[in-house]
């Protein structure tokens, strides 16, 4: 908890209730600031109170109207450099434009790196959230630190979901699965940590956000197999590998994924699908998802943003939480 002197939290309109569960965590109120959009879609900020000289956290994730929840935040950052503010943190649980992360052919723009320069050129000082790169300046990565006046503190799910299979699984008969071999280093490590077995697919596909085929490689016979993802958009990858792993004989299956985007129709996918449930953490607004889909369960990542805002704030490390979920 923070005494209160010298920060503020302000959010955007993306996700309020994140950020409402990161305040009660610090024990402040958040901070006042008056987001609105004009009849032809322009947004507008007002700062409603002083932040001179203050340490300042912006709440705003990449969900929804993304656009609108990026220019929020870079318009924020602006209005509190020019009050005055001493920092500017942004605390981003899905980084706008993710995906986007890298020239995959001729003349594609690297959109992430475009953003990450918007941030820092709007006045952003440090920023939470879970993209590792594509800053112009030297970083800070939690962990290596060298000399920066821009930071970049990437933050992993990792704990929480280990916690979550720790106290909801008999370990002895989990199989941890990753759909697909871009995501084993990190379902490797969740399975390292656990000390369980692990399972990949083999995927390929025609177009993008379809798959044509996909490959078992692993032992999942008679277990309880966890998929592990980062983001679950329209949640075919998903779906077909627990179609799979139900015909190589496993008891049930799970996913656990940082990310619930959850588009188009991926609820009636998900809701037909073999899955038991689909645990998501709460970077994006699960509410309505929850709502219309029995299978959907949350995972709370607001105590370990409010604990690295904690830490932040007083030049504490943050590299704990990669190993631990704090309480």
């Amino acid at each position: 908890m923070l005494n209160g002197t010298g920060v503020k939290i302000f959010t955007g309109t993306s996700h309020p209730e994140l950020a409402e569960i990161i305040a009660r965590r610090l024990g402040l109120p958040l901070a006042k600031a008056d987001v609105t959009k004009s009849g032809i879609g322009e947004t507008s900020v007002r700062i409603a109170e002083s932040v001179r000289e203050n340490d300042v956290y912006i709440i705003n994730t990449g969900c929804g109207a993304v656009n609108t929840s990026l220019m929020e935040l870079c318009i924020m950052i602006h209005a509190c450099k020019i009050a005055s503010a001493k920092r500017i943190t942004a605390v981003v649980p899905l980084f706008p434009y993710a995906r986007q992360d890298k020239k995959d052919k001729s003349r594609a723009p690297i959109t992430a790196k475009l953003v990450a320069n918007m941030i820092q050129k709007a006045g952003c000082d440090h920023v939470i959230s879970q993209i590792q790169g594509f800053f112009d300046v030297p970083v800070d990565n939690v962990g290596h630190s060298c000399s920066s006046t821009f930071v970049v503190r990437s933050l992993f799910a990792e704990p929480s979901s280990i916690l979550y299979i720790r106290t909801h699984f008999d370990l002895q008969n989990v199989v941890i699965v990753s759909p697909d071999a871009g995501g084993a280093k990190r379902a490797t490590s969740i399975a390292d940590r656990l000390g369980v077995d692990f399972a990949l697919f083999h995927k390929e596909r025609k177009k993008a956000n379809s798959v044509s085929r996909m490959v078992l490689v692993g032992h999942v016979k008679d277990k309880v197999a966890i998929l592990i993802d980062d983001m679950a958009d329209t949640s075919g990858t998903l779906c077909l590998a627990a179609h799979h792993l139900t015909e190589a004989g496993v008891a049930k299956v799970y996913a656990i994924v940082t990310h619930g985007i959850l588009s188009g129709d991926a609820l009636e996918n998900i809701e037909k699908s073999v899955l038991e449930k689909l645990i998501v953490t709460n970077t994006l607004p699960q509410k309505e998802n929850q709502a219309k889909c029995s299978k959907i369960e949350v995972i709370d990542i607001g105590p370990v943003l409010g604990e690295v805002i904690r830490r932040s704030h007083y030049g504490e490390s943050v590299s704990k939480l990669f190993h631990e979920v704090p309480y």
